[in-house]
């Protein structure tokens, strides 16, 4: 059994892919520029905002000022309408109660920015996770282990007994860099091919086999 577990969000607790590629195109149509598929979108997401938006501009706006004004329409876009689609996988809700009823500590780690993270994980998850970690101004994201070192100091983690579950190459390498065991899950926006060759040392289909992984009862 594992004492801890820290989940990331997007494609984990979350189907937000709509809404994000949604803002996304919104952005583009302002500019004219082409606008990308979810299923493309699913391959920009991972790595913060700021990468997201460089990945679906052109390539002259992939500059410091092109990605500020950017993100400057973007977030209040997507702020406004990041409950739109948005949902939570069937069989997580139910899962992560499980492992709290079962003395599990749960906890969120995100590369959305912070101030959406928080809320939105209450909004979907109410009273389920007391702690939620998004990215932070000058702070590293997701793979790199600062915020993930600090979320397990302030929920009193070790990482002998806890487990990092996420949807993508990103999750598995920032559990590696972390020191932690790692699980992918197949209901995200990744492919096992991707997680298994990250080298996730577990990968579940689905959420009841993500809860006996973590109760021990696998």
């Amino acid at each position: 059994m594992y004492t801890h577990v820290i989940f990331d969000l997007d494609g984990t607790l979350l189907n937000t892919i709509d809404d994000l590629a949604d803002a996304c195109n919104h952005v583009a149509k302002l500019h004219g520029w082409p606008t990308h598929t979810v299923e493309e979108y699913k391959y920009f997401v991972g790595n913060g905002m700021t990468k997201l938006a460089e990945r679906f501009v052109p390539q002259d706006w992939r500059t410091p000022e092109g990605v500020r004004q950017v993100l400057g329409e973007f977030m209040p876009y997507y702020d406004a309408h990041k409950e739109d689609k948005t949902a939570p996988y069937p069989g997580v809700p139910e899962a992560v109660k499980a492992m709290k009823d079962g003395g599990v500590c749960v906890a969120v780690l995100s590369n959305k920015a912070d101030q959406m993270a928080g809320p939105v994980v209450e909004h979907y998850y109410p009273g389920l996770f007391p702690v939620v970690q998004g990215a932070l101004p000058d702070v590293p994201t997701k793979p790199d282990p600062t915020l993930l070192h600090r979320l397990m100091e302030r929920i009193g983690a070790k990482a002998e007994s806890t487990l990092f579950v996420g949807d993508s190459n990103v999750d598995i390498r920032t559990a590696k860099n972390g020191g932690l065991t790692s699980c992918g899950v197949l209901w995200g926006f990744r492919t096992r091919e991707e997680l298994e060759a990250e080298g996730a040392d577990f990968v579940v289909s689905d959420p009841r086999a993500l809860t006996e992984l973590v109760l021990g009862r696998g």
